[in-house]
């Protein structure tokens, strides 16, 4: 049946501007049959991570596994034909060949032999890895060098008699020329590449763990991926953006967790004056409530020199920090967080400070740079050691680099595939109906629009072009968007930094956790969440991170009858105690959703030398009736309104209305 097909006259500009690109009936016709077929494709894989915080080893290895997807692709291939050590074996030269092959090298005795089994297990995997993808898409995955090989071998079979020799021959000519460990790297490559389509991060890729610029210098080259801004995410960002209390919460948190390597190492800040200033103010102070978590940092637990210069460093920046703060509260009244000045709360000739009318001793009340009467004034060593800060973020170029990157590939939300995808939070009243929430000059905004313009004003504080006032707002706003009580990326009702280190009573430390936590084990506000984003369809969800799943106390990732899920397990070593595993990934293919639970990752080098994988456990989240296609995606219902507008291509061709270019036919 043909498709009836009316032009109407605006749409004939748009359709000689695509006749540019397919000149003639042919090459349309093309077209719409390759698209066609691309249709028909199963979906691509995706791959959700979230609240990395800088453990770049885990994230590594979870990326070159593809959360367990290539062991099982291994698994299905080979069943019982290979021991489980060989496929652990075959399993790790995928993830790490460079490394892997030194070893083998070392220990085999018929290396040629090695090479002959071990190149053909890797064309079968990358052969059914590759299945789901068009030729085109296949082949721009792979390097230069090996291209036009690598594709021989793909679509070639040993069991056709007529090639067998064929492939033997491409086989040993690798071998004899002193190529196979070059093309064993190639092809191991490919198949991590191909294993996932997307890779989408919900978050917090910065602090706690020491690589969180390795991290980003992974994602720099990875071929597909966005993310959605995670509160620390925000912190970095206002760093650079230049919001002094921004940069000071940023060393705060690395001195807390005894890493300097991102900032020192990766981003070149320079931490000299600081410990200069610390050792001389706070040379007295014993600093006990400021001691570094140094975890299973076991050089650090045997260097107390170290471990008392942090604590010196780390007081002197969270004092600094507390006084950037307020001056900022003050400046913004409406953000009503005036309150969270608690120096102005401190009775320092008896030690105590009172909060809701009721009065604390202090831990600690060596305050030397505090003038009681304006206890929130920096002193002139102080400013001009937050300005030498300053400047060493304004100056590294790694950091500029990787926070363009975060602004290019991310944004304060994403919807995919029918999935709503955020860090932490949509501010909700108590009702579950969605909050309006004051932004910029008395502007209110609820969901979709909230998210939205948050990001609009993020983007603002980094573009020259913006009015002066508005960048200056945007920089203050980094620091609301951190602990606000009603930003998006932290919806709790105080961030207690100060009363943990200076209050012993942990009924001050509490933070109050904002509407969308207390109900989003709720199956109806969760729909009307995505309602209001415009998530439709029969197979809907919102995925995030940020608030660490407790499998330890028995609570479920899995929430609102399958339609949340929440995927901070807790990558980062400092929460593996408190939720008992180490992290959530997802991955979504095209038979359904499988939720992957993670144990501790050991180390790369031990997952090498020992062929260990991290334990993982996989929970069928949903599974679909049927194998969705690329038709059933966000992709196919681009492809489709390409193929209507070639359509239309067509019928100008035929009926007149454009002339063909049929000079190439």
């Amino acid at each position: 049946m043909k498709t009836r097909i009316s032009i109407k006259s605006q749409d004939i500009k748009y359709l000689k501007l695509l006749s540019q690109s397919f000149k003639n009936i042919s090459e349309a016709s093309t077209e719409i049959i390759n698209l066609q077929a691309i249709l028909n494709l199963p979906k691509g894989t995706e791959h959700f991570l979230a609240d990395l915080h800088g453990e770049h080893e885990a994230f590594q290895h979870v990326l070159k596994n593809a959360s367990g997807n290539i062991q099982r692709k291994v698994n299905e291939l080979f069943g019982n034909t290979l021991r489980e050590s060989d496929k652990r074996e075959l399993c790790t030269l995928i993830y790490y060949p460079d490394q892997k092959l030194e070893l083998v090298k070392a220990s085999e005795s018929d290396i040629d032999d090695w090479y002959h089994i071990t190149i053909h297990q890797l064309v079968a995997i990358c052969r059914i890895i590759s299945s789901k993808y068009t030729r085109s898409k296949v082949r721009k995955a792979l390097p230069s060098d090996f291209s036009y090989i690598i594709q021989e071998l793909l679509h070639e079979h040993t069991e056709d008699a007529n090639k067998t020799a064929y492939v033997k021959v491409i086989i040993d000519t690798i071998i004899s020329t002193g190529r196979a460990d070059d093309f064993i790297i190639a092809i191991a490559n490919v198949i991590q590449r191909l294993a996932i389509d997307q890779l989408h991060i919900l978050g917090d890729i910065f602090d706690r763990g020491p690589g969180a610029h390795i991290i980003m210098d992974t994602l720099s080259t990875y071929h597909s991926w966005d993310i959605q801004w995670g509160n620390h995410d925000i912190l970095w960002m206002g760093a650079l953006a230049g919001n002094k209390a921004c940069i000071c919460n940023v060393i705060r948190l690395s001195l807390r967790y005894a890493n300097l390597t991102t900032l020192e190492d990766g981003y070149g800040i320079n931490l000299l004056p600081l410990a200069t200033f610390a050792i001389e103010t706070y040379k007295d102070d014993p600093c006990e409530e400021f001691k570094p978590k140094i975890g299973s940092n076991e050089t650090l637990k045997n260097d107390t020199k170290t471990q008392r210069l942090i604590a010196l460093m780390h007081k002197a920046i969270a004092v600094i920090q507390f006084k950037e703060e307020a001056e900022i509260y003050d400046r913004h009244p409406e953000w009503h967080m005036q309150d969270r000045e608690l120096f102005n709360a401190i009775n320092y000739e008896n030690g105590t400070i009172t909060l809701d009318g009721k009065t604390y001793s202090l831990r600690s009340n060596d305050f030397p740079t505090i003038d009681p009467k304006h206890p929130n004034s920096l002193t002139p060593e102080e400013k001009k050691l937050i300005e030498k800060l300053h400047h060493s973020f304004q100056v590294s170029e790694k950091l500029h680099k990787h926070i363009r990157l975060i602004l290019q590939h991310g944004c304060m939300y994403s919807i995919y595939n029918n999935n709503l995808l955020f860090h932490a939070s949509i501010p909700l009243n108590n009702d579950g109906s969605l909050k309006e929430v004051q932004i910029a000059s008395g502007q209110k905004y609820k969901g979709r629009e909230l998210l939205h313009n948050i990001g609009m004003m993020i983007r603002s504080a980094f573009q020259t072009d913006s009015a002066p006032e508005e960048i200056a707002y945007a920089t203050d706003y980094f620091l609301y968007l951190w602990c606000g009580p009603d930003s998006p990326l932290f919806d709790k009702s105080k961030m207690a930094t100060f009363e943990r280190y200076f209050i012993d009573d942990k009924e001050t430390h509490k933070e109050e956790k904002g509407y969308y936590f207390q109900l989003r084990d709720n199956e109806n506000v969760v729909d009307s969440i995505m309602d209001a984003f415009g998530v439709h369809g029969p197979n809907r969800h919102i995925i995030n991170g940020h608030v660490p799943v407790h499998v330890i106390n028995g609570e479920n990732p899995i929430k609102a009858n399958g339609k949340l899920m929440v995927i901070d397990g807790g990558f980062s070593q400092a929460y593996h105690k408190e939720t008992g595993i180490a992290g959530y990934t997802l991955v979504y293919h095209s038979r359904g959703f499988v939720l992957v639970q993670h144990e501790p990752f050991t180390s790369t080098s031990e997952a090498i030398r020992k062929c260990t994988d991290i334990k993982s456990t996989t929970q069928i989240v949903e599974m679909s009736s049927h194998r969705m296609l690329v038709a059933d995606t966000d992709k196919g219902s681009e492809l489709l309104k390409q193929i209507k507008d070639l359509q239309e291509l067509l019928y100008a061709y035929r009926h007149g209305f454009i002339k063909e270019d049929i000079r190439n036919n």
